[in-house]
């Protein structure tokens, strides 16, 4: 057989490959939407967390938005230099920062979301409608199934 070895299997056919293809194309769709925001999209996620959950611990927040807490703390760190998020101690444990938004980091969350919005509507555009909902609910059972795999659990409430 004078096949490569990797015929059998292209980039175009591994699911790792075409997730972080998909990934890249996310971002590089949120930031045209975002563009005039400056916010990540995982610096948007945590303060979406926050606007629905405020004075939440770094620990809760990693699990919520799937990134670990050394990641939360940095992105609330930058966040807070922009004054968009305040951070403090927990009253019940000297060693828990909690965090919440301040009232620029909620309108800078509710500013946003007509932009994030358009993103995610332009990512899966291709797609007709009912095949959005199939792709999403296989994303969801992907991500559940293979949780325990993430440098943190994923755990939304």
């Amino acid at each position: 057989n004078t096949e490569p070895f990797y015929a059998s299997m292209p980039l175009w056919a591994r699911p790792g490959f075409l997730i972080r293809r998909l990934h890249q194309i996310n971002y590089a769709i949120f930031f045209e939407e975002c563009d005039a925001y400056d916010i990540t999209p995982v610096q948007y996620a945590l303060l979406t967390t926050l606007s629905m959950n405020p004075d939440t611990d770094q620990v809760t927040l990693g699990r919520e938005i799937g990134i670990d807490r050394t990641n939360v703390a940095d992105v609330l760190r930058r966040l807070e230099q922009r004054g968009l998020v305040k951070r403090r101690k927990a009253d019940h444990d000297g060693r828990a920062t909690i965090a919440r938004l301040t009232p620029a980091g909620d309108k800078v969350a509710r500013d946003m979301f007509s932009a994030m919005q358009r993103a995610q509507t332009r990512l899966l555009a291709p797609l007709p409608i009912e095949e959005r909902k199939a792709f999403m609910a296989t994303l969801l059972k992907l991500v559940e199934a293979n949780n325990h795999l993430g440098r943190t659990t994923f755990q939304p409430k």
